[in-house]
Formats: structure tokens, C-alpha cells, sequence
């Protein structure tokens, strides 16, 4: 399966808490919900269009556990609700899934190992959804396939993030992009080697570095 993440970001990088105040205040964050004011109906299309490519979702354990409160009384229809309540569902944990979302199943010990024998199995797409952690650690492992990344034009300033400063360097290519009426912007990108370099004037000469 192809391994995808789907996030939404502030302008400087933070993914955690986006949707409310209360939903995720671990490390004493309390600058929860910045994204609800850039909210619209592009943004709405767009994570429908993830949720239709889905095959089975990937999540950390605080995401869901968040999710399972929300979603799992929502039955609208829609390709996320339908998606979230009925799709495979791999939990990174080390606690028991009680109660149990429907069609959940825990991954424990060598999460990355059992991530890969995911990823090596017929299908589709096998999603990660926010999860901070897991999604920085199958970042730094190399796993993951494709990046789709909704930046939204706020900058939170303190809260978990994608790319730490441990992070591996990565170039990306940009596959898709879509920016939404309230000014946010949306990148689908696949990782490529990172590249370091010195570009070079039509007249031989040196511009600039992008080493430092």
C-alpha cells in the first residue's frame, strides 16, 4: 500500500490542536482551534478527496482517541465519516483500545517494522491522519509516500510539529496544489533527495549558496 500523510499546519510548522481548543492541550498547549476562522467549503473538498482515496487509516494514539469521540457518533454520508467508522483502523499504542472503535486493531512493540509489513500488502492508500509523534517518526524512517499538507496563514508560534530540527533533510516535488478562499494553501508532494548547491549566473559567476 501506498503510505500517505494528511495534515494541517499553521504557517510556522504546528499541527497540534487545529480543530478546538480542547482537542489536544497535551504540553500545556492553549492555542487550540487556529484554524476554525480559515475554514471553507475548498478546504471541505479537499479532505473529502482524501477520505474517497482511502483504503485503511493510520493513527497515533491521542489522535485516536480524539477522532473515535467525534466520528464515531457522526453518520452524515460523507466520504470522512463513512471513511473513519468503517475503514481498517492501525493504532500506534501501548495501551488496550477500550472501548474500541469499530475495525480497530492496536500496532504495539516495533511500530515502524509493522508499518512496513502494512505498507507491503495489496491495496490502495494506508493514511496517517495528524498524529505528531507517529507521523515525525515514519517521516524520519523514510515510509512515507506522499505529504499532503493544508497550511493554513497563521502563525501559532509554540505546539507539536512535522519537520523538527532532528528531522532528516528532504526535497519534495509538488504533485498537486489548491489554495482555499480564506487564503490557505494546499500542497500533495513526494519526497525526493535533498540537494545543496551553488547557482551559477549565465556569465559563470557565482549567485548565491543555499549550503548555509
Amino acid at each position: 500500500m501506498k503510505l500517505t500523510l494528511h495534515t494541517f499546519l499553521s504557517i510556522d510548522g504546528v499541527m497540534q490542536g487545529p480543530g478546538g481548543f480542547e482537542e489536544d492541550r497535551s504540553g500545556g498547549f492553549d492555542r487550540g482551534g487556529w484554524l476554525i476562522p480559515y475554514g471553507d467549503e475548498v478546504m471541505g473538498e479537499i479532505v473529502e478527496g482524501w477520505f474517497a482515496k482511502a483504503d485503511a487509516i493510520l493513527l497515533g494514539r491521542t489522535t485516536y482517541t480524539m477522532m473515535q469521540a467525534y466520528w464515531s457518533q457522526i453518520d452524515d454520508g460523507s466520504n470522512t465519516a463513512t471513511g473513519l467508522n468503517n475503514l481498517p483502523k492501525y493504532v500506534a499504542t501501548s495501551t488496550p483500545l477500550e472501548p474500541a472503535w469499530n475495525n480497530s486493531t492496536a500496532l504495539t512493540g516495533d511500530v515502524i517494522k509493522q508499518v512496513e509489513e502494512l505498507k507491503a500488502q495489496a491495496g490502495g492508500e494506508l493514511q496517517i491522519h495528524g498524529s505528531a509523534a507517529l507521523a515525525r517518526s515514519l517521516h524520519q524512517a523514510g515510509l512515507i509516500d506522499e505529504y499532503r499538507l493544508l497550511t493554513f496563514p497563521v502563525a501559532v508560534g509554540t505546539g507539536k510539529r512535522l519537520f523538527t530540527e532532528d528531522a532528516p533533510a528532504t526535497g519534495f516535488k509538488l504533485v498537486e496544489s489548491r489554495v482555499t478562499s480564506t487564503g490557505a494553501t494546499y500542497s500533495a508532494l513526494t519526497p525526493t533527495p535533498f540537494q545543496t548547491g551553488t547557482a551559477v549566473m549565465e556569465d559563470g559567476s557565482s549567485s548565491f549558496s543555499v549550503d548555509s
